[in-house]
């Protein structure tokens, strides 16, 4: 075996990533927090299978953000998660699931909530089946 074989790795995957997505949801555990909706953010980064967008030029050939991020807009507005841990799960694996993509980083924040925070949340990262 030379030494390019023995080096050689799979080529990285492609990564479609959507930043500062903002909506308005109830989340929290707190009375208050159940009565107005607040503002989160969204940072999200997912593999794509292979390169065949890059090579086809076909929206068929990839995952259209588009729909990510409508489907996350769908989500925040229908959910009834107290935790951003379990909002971002549910976030998390939805996507997997509808979406096929072979993994996901997702960031969640909620903003402005404490005096002198910007932002304070969580960040998960999940592999798809």
């Amino acid at each position: 075996m030379s030494t390019t074989e023995a080096t050689a790795q799979p080529p990285s995957p492609d990564t479609i990533f959507i930043r500062e997505l903002r909506h308005q949801t109830l989340v929290g555990v707190y009375p208050w927090e159940r009565e107005v909706k607040q503002a989160v953010e969204l940072d999200i980064d997912f593999d794509l299978r292979g390169r065949h967008a890059a090579d086809s030029h076909e929206l068929a050939d990839t995952i259209d953000y588009s729909k990510v991020v409508a489907r996350v807009r769908e989500i925040l507005d229908d959910h009834d998660a107290q935790l951003l841990e379990a909002l971002a799960e549910l976030i998390a694996t939805t996507l997997l699931r509808e979406f096929g993509m072979p993994r996901l980083r997702l960031s969640l924040a909620k903003l402005n909530l404490m005096p002198g925070v910007k932002k304070l949340g969580i960040t998960i990262e999940r592999r798809g089946a």
